[in-house]
């Protein structure tokens, strides 16, 4: 075949693809559009400790003389069942891949491989993958840049491993912490869900100026595509309610950031838009994403969604058909996807649109190098201190009076609750069985890193969930003979073998300590029953209380004691980043991206609704009980007079206290005069500034992403905005949303 362009690898990638579409069968290009099968069923462990392929996979391959695209070879969780006795560690995963391409290029009349698509929602899920902290805790950062190096990281292990996709949650918007996916969100804004997509991207794909991946980088899929923060009620899937303006403003700018930034590709969403699953909605995948945007990229359904749209036209075939109609490229389980030939055949599908699907998904395979030989790179070191250094930038000070950093007159410290001496529950859902003995427990670090002298009492006081108080006397009587107590409280996405799981892997039915992680949605957002009995008998001995909250949602918690941490889900190094906090070694420099509210009962509480004569409830407030962008330091910062040049604000920003420590300058702007009805306050830039005792640093902003007449307001969180001196701004009316 020495005349076939799409094996030279110095053609242009365009060229290859139209060489080889040409030579392809209408079964072949349907093949190429098909990822049903699960990829931990492609093989299985022989005696030796090496690997098999399945009949499973040879059935698959032979569907349609190949192998479009496998889901999930190396994932490993309790829903896959794969663990460390049957699944690819790192010592062997790349041969695997290669095992199971070779077979998949072998059974390919025109040689084509398949893409190789893993879950990276915070670090690879897979054995021996390295894993961060959940994207809340992400967010907490403000940090876009650490960020990027964290991203960067996931994909050069996950191409070390001969994978090549990667799918990363991204553009859910948190607007309701009931949700048990809001631990997979960045927070409430767009403006930060967007730098950080943005930073996303360029971590995962690099620059790729020559449209081809550096073998240890990976093409980004950006769940989900669009509005599935915005669910009614915070039920998973449930209906949105969304109108297209709250979707522009809101929903997308996280999405619209991706895409400039050159994402390889999106996932459409479960939920419906205007009454239409996004999985189906013409408007959305390819009016909005293709025609106005201009994205050229792959577009993913998500599990299963293709196979829904049934409901809507009465079978599968023309459910894929309208799947494929609107704008989705690539199927994830679905048997809609697999009858597109008769879709065709029938003339519910032109071939033209066919083709063009299949373009997109061997573009990415000519792109990644697949047709050009293994191009895998060694496997990154260093993963637990990335991981490590994004926990320790998400710890957030909550409230302090004083007690914190533990202090020289502190000769014993109580180290209490059900998150204290476990790393199980400190990771996210999305998460890989661990290896005894990786990471460490809020516990175990603090006596470890202990000065001498410091002595470290443990009880754990109560489980997560339930109401057992067996366990509080124990806890009492070390936190009363003791300095301080650590009090460490919160909830766990961890699935266990016994979780009920969905076809598509979401759980059916919680078990165990499960109190949060997709499927995982709460009426109410309180902790387990002894966690608050826990909580109340500690602080009435008296003893000042330090409480750290590891959790994927904000639970409710009184403002009883005297200091609180957040860490969300820090990831299993986490316990460490939250006891160099408490001793004092590094500064809390988390910043809060979410709301906490009061109470479920007033939700909703994000810091940007509409600008209307919102009042408060007669039996309780209205108002969040700490604020979008809240964190305190073991310093102090004082802020300049904001300076506006042009489009680019200038602070000045002093430590003015004892201690190095990080502020985030947030600079909000309130739309004066509008077409439409203004939202309260806006976050349209930040930055972060570390200084020294005494220092003083001006930090200049540029505003993007500000149109018309506005106030600009630069404060440390979006309750200081709310009454921060404003400085009026008008900039050209075409500047874009």
């Amino acid at each position: 075949m020495s005349d076939a362009v799409h094996r030279d690898p110095t053609a242009p990638v365009d060229a290859r693809v139209r060489d080889l579409l040409s030579r392809m069968t209408l079964r072949e290009k349907v093949g190429q559009l098909n990822q049903r099968m699960y990829g931990w069923d492609a093989y299985r462990r022989t005696p030796d400790g090496g690997f098999e392929l399945t009949e499973a996979l040879h059935a698959e391959t032979d569907r349609f003389e190949g192998l479009g695209a496998l889901y999930g070879l190396q994932r490993a969780d309790a829903w896959s069942g794969v663990d460390h006795g049957s699944g690819p560690g790192a010592e062997d995963a790349a041969a695997l891949a290669e095992l199971v391409q070779r077979h998949v290029v072998d059974r390919s009349r025109l040689g084509i491989p398949a893409l190789f698509v893993e879950e990276v929602p915070h670090g690879l899920m897979a054995l021996d993958g390295t894993v961060l902290p959940v994207n809340l805790a992400i967010g907490a950062t403000w940090d876009p840049e650490l960020y990027e190096r964290a991203a960067a990281h996931a994909a050069a292990e996950l191409r070390a491993r001969g994978g090549h996709v990667a799918l990363v949650s991204a553009l859910d918007i948190a607007r309701d912490p009931r949700w048990g996916r809001t631990e997979e969100c960045f927070g409430e804004d767009p403006h930060l869900a967007g730098r950080l997509t943005q930073a996303l991207v360029r971590g995962m794909q690099g620059a790729a100026p020559d449209g081809l991946f550096a073998a240890d980088k990976a093409p980004v899929v950006l769940k989900h595509f669009a509005g599935q923060g915005a669910t009614v009620g915070g039920r998973n899937s449930a209906e949105s309610e969304l109108g297209w303006r709250e979707l522009h403003e809101i929903h997308l700018p996280a999405a619209r950031a991706g895409v400039r930034a050159g994402a390889a590709a999106v996932m459409a969403a479960y939920n419906e838009v205007d009454g239409m699953p996004c999985s189906g909605n013409r408007a959305l995948l390819t009016e909005l994403l293709r025609d106005d945007w201009g994205f050229e990229g792959l577009v993913m359904a998500d599990g299963l969604a293709v196979d829904r749209l049934a409901r809507i036209t009465g079978d599968k075939v023309s459910a894929g058909a309208l799947a494929l109609n609107s704008g989705v490229d690539l199927s994830l389980w679905d048997e809609g996807f697999t009858h597109l030939e008769e879709a065709v055949e029938r003339g519910l599908v032109g071939e033209d649109t066919l083709d063009a699907a299949v373009a997109r998904v061997l573009r990415l395979k000519f792109r990644l190098g697949l047709f050009d030989g293994p191009s895998g790179s060694a496997l990154p070191q260093g993963g637990a201190d990335i991981s490590k250094e994004v926990a320790r930038a998400a710890v957030t000070l909550l409230r302090n009076d004083g007690v914190l950093p533990v202090g020289a007159g502190v000769s014993r410290i109580a180290v209490l609750g059900p998150q204290s001496a476990t790393t199980a529950h400190q990771s996210g859902d999305y998460t890989a069985p661990q290896r005894p003995g990786t990471g460490s427990s809020v516990l175990d670090a603090l006596r470890r890193l202990a000065p001498p002298g410091l002595d470290i009492r443990h009880a754990p006081g109560c489980a997560l969930t339930g109401d057992d108080l067996s366990g509080i006397p124990a806890a009492i009587a070390q936190a009363a003979a003791s300095d301080l107590a650590v009090l460490v409280l919160g909830g766990s996405s961890a699935r266990t073998p016994g979780t009920e799981f969905d076809a598509n892997g979401a759980a059916l039915k919680a078990v165990s300590e499960m109190t949060c992680g997709e499927g995982v949605d709460l009426a109410g957002l309180r902790l387990g029953g002894a966690q608050y009995a826990l909580l109340d008998a500690v602080v009435a001995t008296g003893t000042p209380t330090a409480v750290v909250l590891v959790q994927g949602r904000p639970h409710l918690v009184p403002d009883t004691a005297p200091a609180l941490l957040c860490a969300w889900y820090p990831g299993p190094w986490g316990g460490e980043a939250i006891a160099e906090v408490l001793l004092g070694r590094t500064e809390p420099a988390g910043h809060l991206s979410v709301s906490v509210p009061r109470s479920a009962a007033q939700l909703p509480v994000y810091y940007n609704h509409k600008d209307t004569e919102y009042g408060g409830y007669v039996d309780e407030s209205a108002e969040p009980r700490y604020s979008f962008g809240h964190g305190l330091s073991y310093t102090s910062f004082a802020y300049g007079e904001p300076r506006l040049t042009g489009l680019t604000v200038e602070v000045d920003v002093t430590n003015t206290g004892r201690r190095y420590g990080r502020s985030v300058v947030q600079v909000y702007l309130r739309r004066l005069i509008t077409r439409t009805w203004p939202r309260t306050l806006e976050l349209c830039a930040f930055e972060g500034v570390g200084l020294a005792p005494g220092e003083r640093r001006t930090v200049t902003l540029p505003l993007g992403g500000v149109s018309g007449t506005v106030e600009i307001r630069v404060a440390a969180s979006a309750r200081e905005a709310l009454t921060a001196k404003g400085h009026s701004l008008t900039a050209p009316d075409d500047t874009p949303l």
